[in-house]
């Protein structure tokens, strides 16, 4: 890929925030314009620096050593990600990524004959084919809750399964902000039935932890997955699971191991009480470090803050290309993110992904492949997703623009 300068002027959208500070954290912004936050942000140099330092300290001193050393601030990882979602720390487990995280609640619910899965149209590859597997091991089924007119989960349909049905619902997996279409899904709306109905509720918010305020009290799910490398700016290869404490040892994890439990007698085990039973003992210490340094630089600009730049680019973004000849939006929902999702006529999303990388620009494609509940119904291909973050600037969003492939 060629690393053009990305464009350095800046003319902030909000104007009360600080492009340039972020832009100075964040040095990869001189060597590209990367509009590819939804897959893995630029990490500022606080983060990068943090996981360096513990990897040097490992060298230094040992691995086991340095990890007993910088034991405060791993700690804090826990204490940090508590804080920006309303948790309690001993609520919170952090492992490998989001996936793993997800997989732990699910596959440590227990399901039965006859039990309904609710989930929604825009739900990841990796969510659905882990129900697909359990709904045949067990006997479980999956229903996809409607839409509504704006494209973003129907809370009237949510209610009437909910209310009336061939069997109990035992889970409500739902993602908030689905990798391809802007959209954010009601979160809050469907907490409020999960809760009356006293279904459990899984809330994938793997695109929107970092970009948006989460509040698991305000949302009022039970259990929630995120990773650290998209919107938070976190190493790759972290993520975290957030458990609702009276919840906890209703679950018992698919895998346990000498972390996650102990072994008290020949015979017998106990898993521990806090969500750290969906942990396992070996991990990867200074990228640990690094998720908890991200989500105070997150804590540091203030989400409120970030969501609203974010917004205010990404709807910039979506104004141009309505005014391009041949690209069309495809983004849903009453309310929309930092996601944009695009066609350009008669090229290929790979073609024009290609295209923008050689000219500097940094952009990602959604897959029908992972997607295949959403874009077939809507009689869709591959789409292209430029997602935008604070970082970025109204000229690196003219740069898109000027590097774009033309329609044929």
């Amino acid at each position: 890929m060629a690393l053009n300068p990305a464009p350095t002027a800046t003319r902030p959208t909000n104007p009360t925030f600080d492009v340039e500070r972020a832009r100075r954290d964040t040095p990869g912004t001189r060597n590209v314009t990367h509009l590819n936050n939804a897959g893995a942000a630029l990490p500022p140099v606080q983060v990068t620096d943090a996981v360096i330092a513990h990897l040097r300290r490992e060298s230094d001193i040992g691995g086991y050593e340095a990890a007993e050393a910088a034991a405060d601030q791993v700690e804090r990882t826990y204490h940090a990600i508590a804080t920006m979602i309303g948790a309690g720390s001993d609520e919170i487990a952090v492992v490998e990524n989001a996936t793993r995280a997800w997989d732990m609640a699910f596959y440590g619910t227990r399901f039965q004959p006859g039990d309904r899965i609710l989930t929604s149209h825009a739900e990841y590859a990796s969510n659905v084919i882990a129900m697909l597997q359990v709904a045949k091991r067990s006997g479980a089924t999956i229903e996809v809750i409607d839409n509504d007119h704006t494209g973003q989960l129907s809370i009237a349909d949510l209610r009437r399964r909910l209310d009336d049905g061939p069997g109990p619902v035992k889970l409500v997996a739902v993602t908030h902000v689905p990798t391809q279409g802007g959209l954010v899904n009601p979160a809050a709306e469907i907490g409020a039935l999960t809760r009356e109905a006293g279904v459990l509720y899984l809330l994938d918010a793997c695109q929107s932890i970092g970009q948006m305020p989460v509040d698991v009290e305000e949302i009022g799910c039970d259990l929630l997955s995120a990773t650290g490398r998209k919107y938070l700016r976190g190493p790759r290869g972290t993520g975290f699971l957030y458990a609702r404490r009276d919840l906890i040892e209703n679950f018992e994890p698919p895998f346990l191991d000498l972390h996650a439990a102990t072994w008290t007698a020949p015979d017998t085990y106990e898993i521990r009480r806090d969500a750290r039973r969906f942990e396992n003992w070996e991990t990867n210490y200074a990228a640990k470090i690094g998720l908890g340094v991200a989500v105070d630089y997150a804590l540091s600009w203030g989400v409120d803050a970030i969501e609203a730049r974010v917004i205010g680019l990404a709807g910039r973004l979506r104004a141009q290309f309505n005014g391009l000849e041949g690209v069309r939006v495809h983004d849903q929902g009453q309310r929309q993110c930092g996601i944009v999702t695009f066609t350009v006529e008669g090229v290929t999303a790979q073609e024009v992904q290609r295209q923008l990388s050689e000219r500097g620009v940094n952009v990602s494609v959604s897959l029908v492949d992972y997607a295949r509940l959403d874009l077939p119904t809507r009689r869709l291909p591959d789409l292209v997703r430029a997602s935008v973050h604070y970082y970025n600037t109204d000229d690196e969003l003219d740069h898109l623009i000027e590097a774009l492939p033309r329609s044929r």
